[in-house]
């Protein structure tokens, strides 16, 4: 059994549960998966941090550090994070240290739906999830810090 992170065109992120890569390719390919939120078909596999394939060998989640080596994030070179990062950026509004405020609002239909980031400290995170509030937290690099988006 593998178990993959999936996304729909909607943005609903949710699990899906296979036999193989290749019964996910079948069932991806003759429709049959769905989003068990807002049923829509279109479905794309999310990036995980498991593991990764490096010129066709497998390493395992927790690679051995050394400073010679790229920087390392959940397995994810420096380069693919920065494109993570860069498209949450534009896919989202930045809300700054507004942030808990605002997705309370929108959690509440207080204010419109949307994408939304910004800043907020664990407290305020713990917070939110315990009001059911759905949150991720993503680090950014290193290269990244003091550059405005």
């Amino acid at each position: 059994m593998i178990v993959f992170d999936l996304s729909c065109a909607n943005q609903h992120r949710f699990e899906g549960w296979f036999d193989s890569s290749e019964d996910y390719e079948r069932q991806l390919g003759q429709r049959l998966l769905s989003c068990p939120l807002c049923g829509s078909a279109d479905i794309a596999r999310l990036p995980h941090a498991a593991h990764i394939k490096f010129a066709g060998k497998e390493r395992p989640a927790r690679a051995e550090s050394s400073t010679s080596a790229p920087q390392q994030y959940a397995n994810m070179d420096s380069e693919l994070l920065d494109k993570v990062v860069e498209q949450i950026v534009r896919q989202t509004e930045d809300v700054g240290t507004a942030f808990p405020e605002e997705a309370r609002k929108i959690h509440y239909r207080e204010a419109p739906e949307r994408r939304i980031r910004g800043t907020a400290s664990r407290e305020e995170v713990g917070s939110l999830r315990d009001e059911g509030i759905e949150v991720v937290a993503l680090p950014v690099p290193a290269h990244r810090l003091g550059k405005t988006h």
